[in-house]
């Protein structure tokens, strides 16, 4: 299944029926009088945040959706029948933008919120509702509302406690396999990860939901590399885990190049909590380590964590300090092996 976190759909709303003329005309009954019935509603296009997707792919093989009309009412006080609702499944995170991809509509974070997007339109009266004392055989009904039509931008930003940062080629992707049971591709290239991956992590009997991101680049607030679209997805983390390659020449340029793009993309990114770590320090020795760190630690102005994704050196120590900075109420307990067998099977 591909990975899609942006769709531009297309939406109408049912408009309503038509109010029916018509009078009443049955044997030896001289005078029967309007029994026109009203039109029916129009159905209204509603978005649901379902439990289960992470993507938006649905959303690419069909973009145009459109409710019901409403029926239109008919002789001897018939209501016309309401057009059927349409409801825009989509995934918990998503967000909904107007057509100038800058007005948010709704933000879709918890499962079962539902937004209208376009309200079916109201049915006509029949000549029935203007019978009056002095009107007694009205020739008139009212025309159904119309539909409403607009289009909407569906932007996914994913649910995860803890967001991963770094260069290409900075060593997310491993981190993440090494952690959870997420298999994201690896390989010695950059830009190996070309869209997010989600791993949920666990220690000391909780878990917690790790987003690995493609690598930024300087420059990806203009576009170059993949740029920096992905970052929306690490927008709602608690807490962000920012990997510097210990083989890279110049380990503080690296770190600030990422800052420097997070400040550029703005929506408080750069003020989250951050955790710094030189990762692939496996193949460092003791002296070049401490070099390394004493170069970070200089620009960051904080403490630097040892770390190996491949080797699974200091895995343990960053997963307790990411712990340590995420809300209690974001935790869940992690079950062990045992229960999960139970639960797994069924008679």
């Amino acid at each position: 299944m591909k990975f899609l976190d942006l769709a531009k759909v297309y939406i109408r709303s049912g408009a309503g029926g038509n109010g029916s003329i018509s009078f009443r005309r049955e044997k030896f009954i001289e005078y029967g009088g309007p029994n026109g019935g009203n039109g029916g509603r129009g159905g209204d296009v509603i978005a649901e945040a379902v439990d289960g997707l992470n993507t938006l792919i649905d959303f690419r093989y069909q973009q145009h959706f459109f409710a019901r009309n409403g029926q239109g009412g008919m002789g001897n006080l018939r209501t016309g029948a309401d057009g059927e609702d349409i409801i825009l499944r989509v995934p918990v995170g998503t967000e909904i933008l107007d057509e100038d991809e800058e007005t948010v509509i709704a933000d879709m974070t918890e499962v079962g919120q539902r937004v209208m997007l376009a309200k079916g339109g109201n049915g006509g009266f029949g000549n029935a509702h203007f019978k009056t004392s002095v009107n007694q055989a009205p020739r008139r009904a009212n025309p159904g509302q119309d539909a409403i039509e607009r289009t909407v931008w569906l932007r996914l930003k994913l649910i995860a406690d803890v967001g991963l940062l770094g260069l290409p080629n900075a060593g997310k992707s491993t981190f993440l396999a090494a952690t959870s049971n997420a298999r994201p591709k690896v390989a010695d290239y950059p830009f190996t990860t070309l869209h997010p991956n989600l791993g949920v992590v666990g220690v000391d009997g909780v878990e917690f939901v790790v987003a690995d991101i493609p690598g930024l680049i300087e420059g990806a607030s203009e576009g170059r590399g993949l740029g920096d679209m992905f970052l929306g997805h690490v927008e709602r983390c608690a807490v962000l885990l920012h990997l510097v390659d210990g083989t890279a020449d110049e380990v503080a340029e690296d770190y600030e190049t990422i800052i420097g793009e997070l400040n550029a993309y703005g929506e408080g990114l750069a003020d989250k909590p951050r955790i710094t770590v030189l990762n692939k320090i496996d193949a460092l020795d003791d002296e070049l380590r401490e070099m390394q760190r004493e170069f970070l630690e200089e620009v960051t102005g904080g403490p630097v964590m040892f770390m190996s994704g491949a080797s699974g050196e200091g895995l343990t120590e960053v997963l307790r300090a990411l712990r340590s900075k995420i809300d209690a109420n974001r935790l869940r307990e992690r079950k062990s092996d045992e229960a999960e067998e139970d639960e797994a099977w069924r008679p």
